[in-house]
């Protein structure tokens, strides 16, 4: 196994597939040159519900990324999703000392602004700023140099359950690896499918996994809302194995196979074997039967993020639209549904950015790996997490102050 100084490692720990990717450095490029994969067991609706089954989830995909990267890896970018992941936007205010504005004072400004009340099994996982204000000037990027005597912070803060974070970076640790940081999946995602022009106009990120529906909004460049919806492609799953009388797995087979989400796009004369429970003979069965049942749950799917853009009061300011990603976006079908539910223009997102074995990953059921794995190869200065380290607000604090070093 060879060694490599600039390796990368994004892992994805979903609820149906753990994947991990691997990617090396060079020329301030990340180049891909690994990729393993392996059925999820362990987890639900995207939290940790079994460690052991998780742990050797996770040791199977790693072993098979070694594999094919002829590398040893030991420590990871990893993904975190599920329904107990939350969004707000604060804002802070601090008075300037000195004639213009330091790096300090806009260190002071994010910390203002991030001391928000959250109930004691919460915790901070990113602190992102949107944007400053210097006395009455808005839109601010870099305030620091400028002149003024006020300075204004907004920041989007998520946050997430306690035990769900460290059941994480525990499973992880168990399969002998360190972890890096602890990324919010769509955030990871938006890495790895949006370009800077979308994240100025506005566009809207949606992930559709196995078991959770992220989304996430970028208006003039930086993230504005995110939100988790409990219901994705375990759900359609389940709606074709009851509806069809079949086994779980074999509603899986047929949904990858043979699912699409718009009925009308398929012929009347199309047929498909189901087999049955039981013991009993497999049926010929119309594949528009299976399009009827899952056209249902994707429209639910949709209505509801729609109503939270709505809500969100951002959906008139996403010119570039939605982009698709995720294994639940694969289905023909999908991105029409979206654009006749959403009314504004949808794309598949597949990952891009990177180079190396390309091919690997050209697919949006790769694009969280693949933004987790540039999300760190753009933040390799970040502190380690261990599943010791309970209080994860206080490695939030080093990061931000990482950050600001770099950035400024």
């Amino acid at each position: 196994m060879k060694r490599f100084d600039n390796l990368v490692v994004g892992l994805d720990i979903g609820t149906t597939k753990i994947c991990a990717v691997v990617g090396n450095i060079l020329d301030n490029q990340l180049n891909i040159i690994g990729l393993g994969t392996h059925p999820s067991k362990g987890l639900r609706k995207g939290v940790v519900v079994n460690i052991d089954a998780t742990v050797e989830s996770i040791k199977r995909t790693i072993e098979e990324a070694e594999l094919m990267a002829e590398c040893e890896i030991t420590s990871v970018y990893a993904g975190v999703a599920g329904g107990h992941i939350r969004g707000v936007n604060s804002r802070g205010i601090i008075a300037v000392k000195s004639s213009e504005i330091t790096p300090r004072d806009v260190q002071r400004v994010i910390e203002t602004a991030s001391a928000i009340a959250i109930p004691l099994d919460r915790e901070v996982i990113h602190v992102i700023p949107q944007e400053f204000i210097v006395d009455d000037q808005t839109g601010i990027r870099d305030p620091v140099g400028m002149a003024g005597v006020r300075l204004e912070g907004k920041v989007h803060i998520i946050t997430g359950a306690v035990t769900s974070a460290q059941n994480i970076i525990k499973c992880a640790n168990k399969a002998g690896l360190d972890v890096n940081d602890i990324i919010l999946e769509q955030l990871g995602a938006s890495e790895a499918v949006l370009d800077s022009d979308e994240r100025e106009i506005g566009v809207a990120l949606l992930d559709i996994g196995g078991g959770t529906t992220d989304l996430a909004l970028f208006v003039g460049g930086t993230i504005q809302h995110t939100y988790v919806l409990a219901i994705a492609g375990n759900h359609v799953t389940h709606d074709i194995s009851i509806g069809l009388r079949t086994p779980r797995q074999e509603a899986e087979r047929l949904k990858i196979k043979y699912g699409c989400t718009l009925s009308s796009m398929i012929r009347k004369d199309e047929t498909i074997e189901v087999p049955s429970v039981g013991g009993r003979k497999p049926r010929i069965l119309s594949r528009k039967t299976l399009a009827e049942i899952i056209e249902p749950r994707m429209e639910e799917i949709f209505e509801l993020v729609n109503q939270n853009l709505n809500d969100s009061g951002l959906a008139d300011m996403l010119g570039a639209g939605i982009v698709l990603t995720g294994g639940g976006s694969m289905m023909p079908g999908t991105v029409e549904l979206a654009e006749r539910i959403f009314g504004m223009p949808v794309r598949l997102g597949i990952p891009r950015w990177v180079g190396g074995m390309t091919d690997l990953v050209s697919s949006p059921v790769y694009a969280t790996a693949v933004g987790l794995a540039l999300y760190g190869s753009k933040n390799l200065h970040q502190t380690r997490f261990k599943a010791q380290d309970y209080n994860i607000f206080k490695k939030v604090l080093i990061r931000m102050r990482e950050w600001l070093g770099e950035y400024f």
